[in-house]
């Protein structure tokens, strides 16, 4: 029976169809070619001979893995956002280099692969971040081959079992009222800004980036076009404070302002050319904010929960009012619908029940 991954599939006309990597094709783009058989075992048993034979025709690479890691990064830099490379550098140097670094590239094996992927799991990575790892090491092993000829050694690395993750925490309706009256009572910069992210769904970078010309109040739109963040200096030790493109292409978008919270901008709107936070062009970054978030739930008594909770609750209760998932999708620039569903919307306990006692008087009606 064909097993997941290897793209082996029974055709309509009885036949086994087998497709391997052969190559690249003139514009870069992967290269594909078939072998055939009356059966699953035959086609299979023909794609381990074509890839055993391919790496057998590849040139010899002297190269250790750190080597060829090093010449993937110097060659994506130019191509990737800072922050992006800052992320790739910071995975490769602390996790990658460490673990595989030394290994000569023609020497290194799946089996040696999967058991520094199995000891990243072992030692409390989560699935997702050691996939995340995984995935930048089957990119070195692609450049490898479409820039030197070499076997491609990470082809046949399966990324680790992802579970869903447990819902995040929080703050319940009471608890919401509670700090929004306290936010109201002192509408200071930052109080401002936790209640702009609360009723817009901004998320904490796009927040500290945010100056009050990104504000529209005729059209009552606010402008996400910037995001800030701290990276780790790439030609060095340390870290820096960037403002750059936000998350993604849908991440920069137009959101519509609440009424109320239009009247709070408009009483405290500065120059334009201010950051909302600080009123002035000093930056306010978004660690700092996540501290002060936490201080103002801690005087007003209230559960410890993340900045990005906020952005989790905007969505939450969007849903339960009725707003449709793609136009929630939208306002929170997410690239699909089923990100939203799946990582934004939570069902409570009232919630479900009410879908139940919705399902009950159906039935009794």
């Amino acid at each position: 029976m064909a097993r997941r991954g290897e793209n082996i599939y029974k055709r309509k006309d009885g036949r086994w169809e087998g497709r391997y990597k052969d190559g690249f094709k003139p514009d870069g783009k992967t290269k594909y070619s078939s072998v055939y058989g009356k059966t699953y075992a035959e086609v299979r048993s023909a794609m381990a001979c074509k890839r055993l034979k391919q790496q057998a025709e590849a040139p010899v690479c002297r190269l250790n893995f750190g080597e060829i890691v090093r010449l993937w990064l110097d060659n994506i830099r130019s191509s990737v956002k800072e922050s992006t490379y800052a992320n790739y550098l910071m995975k490769t140097e602390k996790h990658i280099l460490t673990g595989l670094g030394d290994i000569q590239y023609d020497k290194l094996t799946l089996h040696i692969i999967n058991k520094f992927v199995d000891d990243k799991l072992s030692n409390g990575l989560s699935a997702k971040y050691v996939s995340d790892i995984v995935v930048l090491i089957k990119s070195v092993g692609k450049f490898a081959h479409r820039s030197f000829g070499y076997a491609d050694k990470t082809e046949y690395i399966s990324l680790p079992k992802t579970t869903k993750l447990s819902e995040k925490r929080l703050l319940t309706d009471p608890e919401q009222n509670i700090l929004t009256k306290n936010l109201m009572k002192n509408l200071t910069p930052t109080n401002i800004g936790i209640l702009l992210s609360a009723s817009t769904g901004m998320r904490i970078g796009e927040l500290c980036a945010l100056k009050w010309s990104d504000i529209d109040f005729e059209k009552s739109i606010v402008t996400v076009r910037k995001t800030m963040q701290r990276i780790k200096n790439s030609g060095g030790s340390g870290t820096k404070i960037i403002v750059t493109s936000p998350k993604s292409r849908t991440s920069c978008r137009e959101i519509p302002i609440p009424d109320f919270m239009k009247n709070i901008l408009e009483k405290m709107h500065t120059n334009n050319y201010s950051f909302i936070l600080s009123g002035t062009s000093k930056i306010v970054e978004p660690r700092t904010m996540q501290y002060r978030f936490g201080s103002i739930l801690k005087r007003s008594g209230l559960p410890q929960v993340t900045f990005h909770s906020l952005r989790h609750a905007f969505a939450t209760k969007c849903v339960a009012l009725g707003a449709d998932i793609k136009t929630l999708s939208e306002i929170l620039g997410h690239s699909s619908v089923k990100i939203t569903l799946d990582r934004y919307v939570h069902s409570s306990m009232e919630r479900k029940q009410s879908c139940m006692k919705l399902f009950s008087d159906h039935v009794a009606a």
